[in-house]
């Protein structure tokens, strides 16, 4: 099963898939052009743990982090 991680301004919410599931695979891929589209940067883990950035969907990926865009001034 895979995660798909959207942090906010009150915490992140967590959206469960199974990656051999084409409709939940296909809900995935339109969530995560949905949220970069607005400017979410999205995050996989490497294998030592560390995050990367990604832009386009890795359907292989157990875990995705969706960050806001962040605004300074």
């Amino acid at each position: 099963m895979a995660t798909q991680i959207v942090m906010d301004p009150t915490g992140d919410s967590r959206h469960f898939f199974e990656q051999n599931d084409p409709e939940r695979l296909a809900e995935a891929e339109r969530r995560f052009k949905k949220l970069t589209g607005v400017g979410f940067t999205a995050t996989t883990r490497t294998i030592a743990g560390d995050l990367k950035v990604v832009r386009t969907f890795d359907p292989t990926a157990k875990e995705t982090l969706f960050f806001p865009r962040l605004v300074g001034g």
